[in-house]
């Protein structure tokens, strides 16, 4: 990517800072509905997709809520399956997209950053099995999930992912259930590709090592932005009409520098994690499944155990995890004084408040933290009874930035998954938060287009275009639809 980092323009209708999935694809949705839209694109590293986007460092599940519990959480009517359509739409709005540029000849070879993988759901416990029955039973009766399949049976178990089932006996309680559609999906390579069809095909290239330190209203456009080149220590200024910050967790830190009423409040709450990884061969051969557990009562949402086959690099892999750490960095290329100084007086009653009421969270996080090797073992023992220690190494995966905002009982509230917050005009969007961001990046992206550039996406030809695009975005989602683009996303991406 702009090896030479020369920027020749001065004023642009569109400033993307971060070298990720979120701005990748918010930038190539542009490019394809206005061609002639001036794009200036910016990552601090020297690289793109070395943060979140990095294979190692996210889970590559291809959220779709197939296997997710923590999307179909029990409620007093039973299990409550409405965020798992939510979120399966969402990533299904994502390989429509891809398979667009698949058929436009832009993705050249979709297996090299999606595979199948079934994705399979594994609890133990008399009232986890029950919970499972009830999901599995909620989430047949949808079309979108009425391929699921569910057991109790260790024999059939056995079949769907071996390595499990060694040393298991009939007297456990435990179940399954299984979706053959699901995927493995690359965010690393998917982006560096992206990025790429931005550069040959829209001359709209990446300029690395530029870091934006600041973005400020302008008299004659609407921001303006200072910019460091990380080698060079030069400052330039470039002038747009719109921003948006897709910096994963640096996102904040800049957000809070922008002058508009809605960032106030807003906080963050770092996590790094780790993965044990396979480094035998032969029980990685043993694997061919995605499988999530359930996290524990007072556990949140990211500790959801889950051992995944992954194909990184051209290689089939299998990781563990993810164990919770702790780190005051908000990106694993950030500063150790990240936290510190991302508190305000705007947001300090929210990041209290949420601390007073995640009480939980700190003690899974310390307790996390504190864990050897051996300890991670072991808990991985309830997955895989006969793991060798041997066989196994830790592998640091990437840091997230969880949204802490405002909460009038709580006065702050920890809050998983994503927000977009955008002024009141749209010209400026920020993207804070995590899982399961990546993807869900077209559906979100679309969402920050239509802030920021409804002109675009709502003339009459934008709708033509986006339609080709993403038929199920924006409009009611009916069986005929969803199998009709399911099977044609199948064919082009080659599931």
């Amino acid at each position: 990517m702009s090896e030479k980092n020369i920027i020749v323009n001065k004023e642009y209708d569109l400033i993307c800072v971060g070298g990720g999935i979120m701005t990748a694809t918010l930038a190539l949705l542009a490019k394809l509905l206005k061609p002639d839209l001036r794009i200036l694109l910016l990552e601090r590293l020297d690289k793109v997709a070395q943060e979140s986007s990095a294979a190692w460092n996210n889970a590559g599940t291809g959220h779709s809520a197939l296997c997710e519990l923590n999307y179909c959480p029990q409620s007093e009517n039973g299990v409550d399956i409405s965020k798992a359509v939510e979120i399966c739409n969402q990533f299904e709005i994502s390989k429509q997209f891809w398979s667009f540029l698949v058929e436009l000849g832009l993705l050249k070879d979709p297996s090299s950053f999606i595979t199948p993988v079934p994705h399979h759901s594994w609890v133990t416990g008399e009232d986890n099995v029950t919970y499972l029955e009830n999901r599995f039973k909620a989430m047949k009766e949808h079309f979108m999930f009425e391929t699921i399949e569910f057991s109790k049976e260790i024999e059939q178990m056995e079949k769907w992912f071996p390595l499990i089932m060694h040393d298991r006996n009939s007297d456990e309680k435990m179940a399954a259930s299984r979706i053959d559609r699901g995927t493995e999906v690359n965010y690393g390579t998917l982006t560096e590709q992206l990025f790429e069809i931005l550069e040959t095909k829209f001359t709209t290239p990446v300029h690395c090592n530029m870091e934006v330190e600041d973005i400020d209203p302008d008299d004659k456009v609407e921001w303006y932005a200072k910019v460091k080149n990380t080698i060079t220590k030069e400052i330039s200024y470039f002038d747009a009409n719109h921003v948006f910050i897709g910096a994963g967790g640096g996102s904040l830190l800049l957000l809070q520098k922008v002058e508009i009423d809605e960032k106030e409040g807003y906080g963050g709450f770092p996590v790094s994690g780790q993965w044990l990884v396979c480094k035998n061969k032969e029980i990685i051969a043993q694997h061919m499944a995605k499988v999530y557990s359930k996290a524990g009562p007072n556990d949140p949402p990211m500790s959801t155990p889950h051992l995944d086959t992954r194909f990184i690099d051209g290689k089939k892999e299998l990781l563990f995890g993810p164990f919770a750490g702790f780190s005051p960095k908000f990106l694993k290329e950030g500063s150790n004084f990240d936290l510190m100084n991302s508190v305000k007086w705007d947001n300090l009653p929210s990041m209290l408040g949420a601390f007073w009421h995640n009480m939980p969270l700190t003690k899974y996080l310390i307790h996390q933290v504190s864990m050897s090797f051996e300890d991670r073992m072991q808990e991985f023992r309830k997955f895989v009874k006969d793991a060798n220690d041997d066989d196994w190494e830790i592998m640091h995966a990437g840091q997230r930035v969880q949204i802490i905002k405002k909460d009038e009982f709580e006065g702050g509230k920890l809050q998983f998954g994503t927000e977009v917050i955008s002024s009141k005009d749209g010209s400026i969007t920020c993207l804070l938060g995590a899982s399961p961001g990546a993807s869900t990046a077209v559906k979100i992206m679309l969402d920050v287009l239509d802030k920021a550039f409804p002109e675009i996406l709502y003339s009459s030809e934008g709708k033509k275009i986006r339609q080709k695009m993403v038929p199920s975005w924006n409009t009611e989602i009916t069986k005929v639809l969803f199998e009709q683009q399911l099977e044609k996303s199948k064919i082009a991406l080659k599931l």
